[in-house]
């Protein structure tokens, strides 16, 4: 007997049946990691677009020398907190999988607690040795950005532990957990700290946004920090603890070296750009650069939600289902990348006008800064595979040299070119990154991570 149309799924209805591929996708032996990627790929379009906004606000409501001057401490700042953590985000990824497999539950109870712990307690002793150097530097250094500086060093400590919490949050596919708090919440509070300051007739400079900044900052960290425990409460079950410090930290180490200079080399042309042009040159590069940079949240929306995948294969033995794994995540990432590359080139210009008429002539930079956006996407996440699987130490030497490359190219070039120079220099040193990446992974994993195959 047929059925009826109402026992019939949605799905096998005319008016709603959905294309074979789609219904292969939702339901595929990698239907888990690509519905996180899709919900981490929503999430960082959110954030995008929210933090993106934020950003023209500020820039109009600060004006370009004081936005300038956000811009450099707001840069310190998520650099020495990418730092500071020791990669302990990113061990996460390969120790949370790996004892969970094992049954490993002391071990996993040990990690999920003394993680938070180094993460925290470095990334404090970070933000009081660097007060201490603002405190040494205060008759060198520019005046508008002293207190700004010591504000940072506030907000230092909560920053570099909310990426802990996002590392573990991650390893159990925890995506809303991980990425909301201080991808959604963290900007729209920021933004209405700042919009009542300036609806009130308050200033709105350096020092009162990056105090915003900490602000928000603190809140978001605590509130996830709340939101995990209690998921974790119910994941894993109470019971004693194995601390294995020296396991740790024998793979967070090359990590960190790999991590560190991945950080410097995304960060080094407006940490030396600033050294040889004003603060609103400055500024005109980094709406430049960070709006182009928008396509980075395709790449970290499936390579976050991929790392402990890498491991799982890995783990398994699975050579064949980590190679498969691997080729589909390279062209998850590449398509959508380079259709949203070619977007925001053809509205670069009234993009940048937003922020102010004088950020538009920042708009050649995109162009160059888009080859190098473009050869990173073709490789996929492979940085993120090469560290699950063991060879951290290989990708380390890889972003090592593309750092080399960018910082003599930013210090030869800024000088005389400004914004153009750095942008040339960081385009290359992200060709020789992707480059470097691809031939570690061909020649010690056979993996071709590469969106053109033979």
């Amino acid at each position: 007997m047929a059925l009826t149309d109402a026992k019939v799924p949605l799905a096998r209805r005319p008016l709603f049946r959905m294309p074979a591929r789609v219904q292969a996708w939702l339901a595929g032996e990698h239907a888990p990691t690509q519905r996180m990627a899709g919900a981490a790929f929503i999430i960082r379009v959110m954030s995008a677009a929210i933090v993106f906004l934020s950003q023209i606000l500020l820039a109009r409501w600060m004006g370009g020398f004081e936005f300038g001057v956000y811009v450099m401490v707001s840069t310190w700042l998520l650099v020495a907190s990418e730092l500071s953590h020791l990669a302990f985000p990113l061990t996460a990824q390969r120790f949370i999988p790996e004892y969970t497999q094992l049954g490993a539950l002391d071990r996993l109870r040990g990690f999920l607690t003394g993680s938070r712990w180094v993460a925290f307690g470095t990334a404090t002793a970070v933000s009081l040795v660097g007060a201490f150097i603002v405190r040494l530097l205060e008759t060198s250094l520019d005046r508008h950005a002293i207190m700004p500086l010591y504000l940072a060093c506030v907000a230092m400590p909560f920053y570099s532990f909310s990426f802990m919490l996002d590392g573990i949050a991650r390893s159990y596919n925890w995506i809303g957990l991980a990425l909301v708090p201080h991808s959604i919440l963290r900007p729209i509070g920021l933004l209405l700290l700042i919009g009542a300051m300036y609806a009130l007739g308050f200033p709105v400079d350096a020092t009162a946004t990056i105090a915003a900044l900490a602000i928000a900052i603190w809140i978001m960290t605590l509130v996830q920090l709340v939101m995990l425990e209690r998921r974790l409460a119910t994941a894993v079950p109470s019971g004693p603890k194995t601390y294995d410090f020296k396991a740790w930290f024998a793979t967070s180490l090359p990590i960190m070296t790999m991590w560190g200079f991945y950080t410097l080399l995304i960060y080094t042309d407006v940490l030396v750009l600033q050294q040889f042009r004003g603060p609103e040159e400055v500024a005109h590069y980094y709406a430049a650069s960070k709006t182009l940079a928008l396509v980075a949240f395709i790449y970290f929306a499936v390579a976050g939600t991929a790392a402990h995948r890498f491991t799982a294969y890995h783990v398994a033995g699975d050579k064949e289902g980590l190679a498969e794994f691997a080729a589909k995540s390279v062209r998850w990432i590449f398509w959508p990348s380079l259709a949203a590359i070619v977007l925001i080139l053809v509205l670069g210009k009234p993009t940048l006008w937003l922020f102010g008429p004088k950020f538009v002539e920042a708009y050649p930079f995109m162009f160059v800064l888009a080859l190098g956006f473009i050869a990173r996407a073709a490789v996929g996440p492979a940085e993120r595979l090469l560290n699950m699987v063991g060879q951290q130490r290989l990708c380390a030497l890889a972003y090592a040299t593309a750092f080399v490359v960018n910082l003599t190219g930013c210090i030869v070039l800024a000088g005389p070119y400004g914004g153009m120079g750095v942008a040339i220099a960081t385009a290359a040193a992200f060709v020789v990154e992707s480059g470097l990446l691809f031939l570690i992974a061909k020649r010690r994993l056979g993996l071709h991570l590469l969106i053109w195959r033979p």
